[in-house]
Formats: structure tokens, C-alpha cells, sequence
């Protein structure tokens, strides 16, 4: 019995002590599945900026609700820096004009951090697909009899908004066909089910090496590095379609300024470490950091922006 009961004791110990490392780790909270491109950004990242804060950084996934897990489990947390929520601009910009009672507000809730990575938005077609470029692909849409279809990755995501800017700018409508996520999109586009697709670069440019998928326009003023040979969408005479969809790192507002600030320089000096920032380049996202102003002002103005598209097309969740 003695001895059951000093094999329990010392479990105990045992887990108050991991408990207690947990506690002071970092934690990135990520507000996606495993295995995915802001997954991906956060692992990268994690291990360096562990070496730069001088503990382990450890990468938790909450994903669900467009973001709204993940953002709750940060607010829940100590405000002392050491929970970090890392989000797309979706959950950040987007949200707000969707969703009409979200948990979090971003003004109130949260303090900006700094930018890890920009993600420029890629149209890609299949390979039986007889465009070659952009522009002929929106000039075949527009000699089309039926609406060209386009898959998106769901409603309100930055690839059903690259539809509707490229719907404004070139007066063409698209049939919108939204997805719950990038991978079944990409699965029926490869399939001939839908015939145009705006994804992040890291998501698809395996598919384009790969032959299966034809890059055919940058959404972004400048060509990509990891794609040099794409031309960007303005460089084919199509203008309007500034689709950036930035990945970026927030603590709670309540967080020291100080503690900010030092979180900012850790992961400044971790993007730019030879080793993480040729990772994320390789992967198709282009680092960037920023400061918390910086980022502030980005998020605003990305909040309005959407706001504007997502009421003048109406477009709502179910």
C-alpha cells in the first residue's frame, strides 16, 4: 500500500513539474489543422524563436470557427507574452465584416506583434486547360456561353474575394463555387470540375512543379521570387486584384509593451535567420516582418477594405 502510495505521489510530481514547464514555454496557437501552410509558418518559426526568447516554443493547433478558437484560447491565457496567436488575415481582416457577433474583437482584444510571412494570391488552371495566361483565360471566360466556374475555399476567404475583384476589373462574371478548404478545391480543379482557382503560393506550387497545375497570374504588383516566369496579373492588362493574405503574430492587449517589444525583436531576428527565412521562401510564402505599428495600420486598413468589398457583393456566411 506504502509503496502505491509513493508510485502516486511521484506521478504527481511528475506532472505538477510538466505542467510547470508547459507554463513557461511559449505557446503559438495556431487556428488551423496540422500539416497546413500557417502550420507550416509556425513550426518554421518556433524553433528559432525559442533559441532568440532562450526557452522551448511549442506549436498548439485550435482550430474551428473561422479562426475564433484559436483566438479565444489566446485570450484566455496570462497576458505575459508567452501565448501567441499567429493569423491569417482571414480570422484578423475578414471576419468582422463577415460575421456579425464574432468572440473577439481585434481593436480591443488584441496587440499586434509583427508579420511573418506575405502570401500573394497565384490563379492557377489545370493542364488541360487551353489558357496560357491570364488574360486569355479571362478572354475565354468572356466569350463563354455559361459562367466560367472558380472554386474558392470557402465563402468570404481571400480566394473568393480574388473572384470578385477580378469579376470588377474585368466586367466578366464568374460562377463562384465554394469549398470548406484548399484541398478539395484544388482536387476538383485538377479534375476539370471547376476551371480556375486563387490560392497562396505555398499551397499550390508543388502542384505547378509538378505539371499537374499552370500558374497563370500573380495577383501582387511584383513576380514571385520561387516563380520568376509568371507575370503578374497587372502586367497582363488586368488591374484591381490586390489580394494579400499575410500571415502575422498577436498577444493580448493587456500585454506588458515592453513584453511586445521584445517579442518583436526575437522575431525579427528569427525570420531573418538564414535557415528559417530560406524555409519559408522555398515553401512559396515571401518573410516579412514588421513592427506593432506597422502591423496596426495593415490591419486596419485591410479591415476596411474587405468590409467594403463584402458589403457592396453582399456576401454572407451561412
Amino acid at each position: 500500500m506504502k509503496k502505491r502510495q509513493i508510485l502516486i505521489a511521484a506521478f504527481c510530481l511528475a506532472a505538477g513539474a510538466t505542467a510547470f514547464a508547459q507554463q513557461a514555454n511559449t505557446r503559438i496557437i495556431v487556428s488551423f489543422s496540422p500539416g497546413g501552410p500557417v502550420d507550416f509558418v509556425a513550426r518554421t518559426l518556433a524553433v528559432q524563436l525559442g533559441k532568440e526568447l532562450g526557452h522551448t516554443v511549442v506549436v498548439e493547433n485550435k482550430p474551428g470557427a473561422n479562426g475564433a478558437i484559436g483566438a479565444t484560447e489566446v485570450l484566455r491565457a496570462e497576458p505575459d507574452g508567452k501565448t501567441i496567436w499567429i493569423s491569417s488575415v482571414g480570422a484578423a481582416a475578414i471576419n468582422p465584416a463577415l460575421y456579425d457577433k464574432l468572440s473577439y474583437d481585434m481593436q480591443r482584444d488584441f496587440a499586434p506583434v509583427s508579420l511573418v510571412v506575405n502570401n500573394v494570391e497565384l490563379l492557377v488552371v489545370n493542364d488541360k486547360n487551353p489558357a496560357r495566361n491570364a488574360a486569355e483565360f479571362v478572354d475565354n471566360a468572356r466569350k463563354s456561353k455559361s459562367p466560367t466556374a472558380m472554386a474558392s475555399s470557402g465563402v468570404g476567404s481571400i480566394p473568393h474575394l480574388a473572384i470578385e475583384q477580378l469579376a470588377d476589373s474585368t466586367g466578366v462574371k464568374f460562377l463562384h463555387v465554394p469549398y470548406k478548404g484548399a484541398a478539395p478545391a484544388i482536387t476538383d480543379l485538377m479534375g476539370g470540375q471547376v476551371a480556375g482557382f486563387f490560392g497562396d503560393v505555398p499551397g499550390l506550387i508543388g502542384h505547378v512543379k509538378g505539371g499537374k497545375l499552370r500558374a497563370i497570374g500573380i495577383a501582387s504588383k511584383e513576380r514571385h521570387p520561387a516563380l520568376p516566369d509568371v507575370k503578374t496579373l497587372e502586367e497582363q492588362g488586368l488591374k484591381g486584384v490586390d489580394t494579400i493574405n499575410w500571415y502575422a503574430l498577436f498577444v493580448s492587449a493587456k500585454t506588458p509593451a515592453a513584453v511586445i517589444d521584445s517579442l518583436n525583436k526575437a522575431v525579427q531576428k528569427s525570420v531573418a535567420t538564414p535557415s528559417v527565412h530560406d524555409a519559408l521562401l522555398q515553401s512559396g510564402a515571401e518573410p516579412m516582418t514588421s513592427t506593432p505599428t506597422e502591423l496596426a495600420a495593415l490591419v486596419k486598413a485591410d479591415t476596411e477594405k474587405w468590409a467594403q468589398l463584402i458589403k457592396t457583393k453582399n456576401i454572407k456566411v451561412e
